[in-house]
């Protein structure tokens, strides 16, 4: 795997990536950053060139310059900066939980750069699912160090028993963004999807995981995205790509090779 940094209008955008031939952006969850698919990006790297860029303002790329509040076409745009930078034309995407909302709007407004496009346990946030969302990761700093423990904790129960491992990536990205680490949060609540979901022209695979909390949506974005297809990934839960990287890459790679 390479590491390194883009520079674009926004900043600095890192990114991980590995392999060669058509590429593919992963795009994670909030507050993630590219560790979501580390193990994921040797696998499909061997028939892809995958890369995991960090969203800006999340891992080791640059916080936002905007004013105001962030959105979720501010973190888009930094998907087509790093396209332009890379001087890809065009890619497949694969998004997970936010990451499948940021890919959603770049091939909604971006369609002629998006080959194909994976949402995995990725939230449907038309009006209905905008309704009564929970605040996620929303823990003041405490002197003590308890915001640590009640991060820990909210997550625990869409984590896999036995492997304390994952909550500990999460945790480290989420001391990473700081008090912004609910943001990329609060930018999906306020995200208007259904204006964009009749705009996606190209295959949509929708992957989902009965642990996951974003498993109801699955119905919904079926009914949505008629001409899509689903697929389940048994045990899996929040932490997909990191959890059950080898089921989750395969889903991808043969959904790509169609």
């Amino acid at each position: 795997m390479r590491r390194a940094y883009a520079e674009v209008p926004s900043g600095q955008i890192h990114y991980v990536e590995a392999g060669t031939g058509d590429p593919v952006l992963l795009l994670h969850q909030t507050p993630r950053s590219w560790t979501e698919f580390r193990y994921v990006l040797p696998l499909l790297g061997r028939t892809h060139r995958a890369i995991a860029m960090d969203t800006l303002g999340f891992g080791e790329s640059s916080p936002p310059r905007i004013n105001g509040v962030e959105s979720i076409e501010f973190y888009a745009a930094g998907v087509i900066e790093l396209l332009d930078a890379l001087g890809i034309e065009k890619a497949s995407l694969v998004g997970h939980h936010t990451g499948g909302i940021i890919a959603v709007e770049v091939a909604a407004c971006y369609p002629d750069r998006v080959d194909r496009l994976v949402l995995s346990c990725t939230p449907l946030v038309d009006e209905e699912g905008r309704l009564g969302r929970p605040k996620v990761d929303h823990a003041p700093v405490q002197q003590d160090g308890g915001h640590l423990v009640d991060l820990w904790r909210a997550r625990q129960p869409y984590y896999p028993d036995g492997r304390p491992d994952l909550l500990e990536a999460f945790i480290i990205d989420a001391l990473k963004a700081g008090t912004r680490r609910f943001e990329g949060h609060e930018a999906v609540a306020r995200y208007e999807m259904e204006h964009r979901l009749p705009h996606l022209k190209c295959p949509v695979l929708l992957v989902g995981a009965p642990g996951d909390n974003t498993y109801v949506d699955l119905p919904r974005w079926a009914a949505a995205l008629p001409s899509s297809r689903s697929v389940k990934i048994d045990g899996g839960m929040v932490p997909l790509p990191d959890h059950l990287p080898e089921q989750f890459t395969s889903c991808v790679q043969e959904f790509l090779a169609e």
